[in-house]
């Protein structure tokens, strides 16, 4: 089996955290928290990504959020920029399990590493 690299992201209106992993190893680890869309074209580049997963912010009772149509317009220029295949996952409580994890160290960027980690994982963990 050939070895993919993947990039999960946390999308947020103000950061966007990101993490890498590989079908060879399974282990997503918390890479960047970058603030535009430029950035993220240029992890995938640089990290040579082959697949992205992008967790998809919802709320418990599984509505959209206020901020659904930013979402949903970041995830089409990702479509439309990357040309690579996008995985949509379910983000809820990605960041309460950053919290989690880190613990008092938390700081916001931090956390949202940490939660595009916790996504990435989740996917690694079903997926592959």
């Amino acid at each position: 089996m050939e070895e993919k690299k993947y990039l999960g992201i946390d999308w947020g209106e103000v950061r966007i955290g990101t993490a890498l992993g590989d079908s060879v190893l399974k282990i997503a680890t918390p890479h960047l928290v970058v603030s535009n869309f430029s950035d993220i074209l240029e992890i995938i580049k640089k990290e040579d990504i082959d697949e992205i997963v992008l967790g998809e912010p919802l709320k418990m009772k599984n509505e959209e959020s206020s901020f659904h149509l930013d979402y949903l317009d970041f995830k089409k220029r990702l479509e439309d920029s990357s040309n690579k295949i996008i995985h949509h996952l379910d983000e809820r409580l990605s960041s309460k399990g950053a919290d989690a994890l880190l613990g008092d160290k938390k700081t916001k960027a931090a956390r949202d590493a940490v939660a595009a980690m916790i996504i990435l994982q989740s996917f690694l963990d079903r997926e592959l």
